[in-house]
């Protein structure tokens, strides 16, 4: 009795919760970053493709498609920096849908921004070579949701902060910062 209880009761919120906009999904997607650094680098930074992959959530108010989405992913950025590649992402956005009137029960654009948390998951094995543990990241971006589940979505991420920095005696510090690109689908139940 108590487990049947207990599968109604999260039913029913499960329902409250789809009536306030409230949704959890899967997301796959990948990543193109750019390393930029304060001086001329002599190694490739440009276009290094990689993956993401993981959870989210989204709320939209009902009636004014504003809300947020937040998830938890790995991405793993294929980086020229080989102590910089493993990262556990957590994105918070701010959403607005944009309600269509003739096609919006089957196509919905989107826009959002926010920031990303980026934990590092690899070892520092460089010696001179720091790199940082954390990763704070802008994004902003745009995307299509097709009949209330599947979102297809671009964003630009901006690093907000240093990734990386060589640092040997008596020369001078090397500071990097790591932009990307991000394509990703997500279904939503």
């Amino acid at each position: 009795m108590k487990k049947f209880l207990a599968v109604l009761l999260i039913m029913v919120m499960s329902a409250g919760m789809a009536q306030a906009g409230l949704r959890f999904g899967v997301k796959l997607g990948t990543n193109v970053d750019h390393i930029s650094t304060n001086v001329k680098a002599n190694f490739d930074k440009n276009n290094r493709a990689g993956f993401t992959g993981g959870v989210m959530m989204e709320y939209i108010a009902p009636m004014i498609g504003l809300g947020f989405d937040l998830g938890v992913q790995y991405a793993y950025m294929n980086s020229a920096i080989s102590d910089n590649k493993n990262f556990l992402e957590i994105p918070l956005n701010l959403k607005y849908k944009i309600s269509l009137p003739v096609v919006g029960s089957f196509l919905s654009p989107y826009i959002f921004t926010g920031p990303s948390f980026d934990f590092k998951l690899d070892k520092n094995t460089v010696q001179y070579f720091k790199t940082k543990t954390f990763q704070t990241v802008w994004n902003v971006g745009l995307g299509l949701e097709f009949f209330k589940h599947l979102q297809i979505g671009a964003s630009y991420g901006f690093g907000m902060n240093k990734i990386a920095e060589v640092v040997i005696p008596n020369v001078e510090t090397v500071s990097y910062h790591n932009n990307y690109w991000t394509i990703t689908a997500a279904w939503l139940f």
